[in-house]
């Protein structure tokens, strides 16, 4: 399992004083992002690389994300890898305590697509090996 901090920023703050329910998904985006550049072993724009697009993502909202000044962790796995998509699950979860308490949890479906047309695409080989080292089974 990956796992990326996330700090909150002011303006994810709304009127009633937590995280906008709609910043979560940027929290998810910003880990899924670091965590496809690691398992591709990529430098640069992962995008690039390994083209694909988010075509679902649904969100559990478990409780408010308060600001505070030390992040909050997002987890990240790969449940299962398909001929041309995969599923992400992830979780925000705040370790500071005594124990681990999640805020958020989600799955988000992405399918492989052509760079240059967008097209949906079958996953290469190297893409769908590294993916299945990755698969998490709970």
């Amino acid at each position: 399992m990956f796992t990326h901090p996330v700090l909150v920023r002011w303006s994810d703050i709304d009127s009633y004083d937590h995280v906008n329910n709609v910043r979560y998904f940027d929290y998810l985006q910003e880990a899924r992002i670091a965590f496809l550049a690691q398992v591709m072993g990529t430098t640069g724009d992962y995008f690039a690389q390994y083209p694909c697009v988010l075509v679902s993502q649904t969100v559990d909202y478990l409780r408010p994300i308060l600001l505070r000044h030390p992040p909050y962790d997002v987890d990240v796995w790969i449940v299962s890898v398909g001929t041309s998509s995969y599923t992400l699950g992830s979780r925000i979860v705040d370790r500071s305590g005594a124990s681990d308490d999640v805020y958020a949890k989600a799955e988000s479906v992405l399918v492989a697509v052509d760079g240059t047309t967008h097209e949906k695409r079958p996953l290469g080989d190297t893409e769908k090996a590294a993916l299945l080292k990755h698969v998490v089974t709970t």
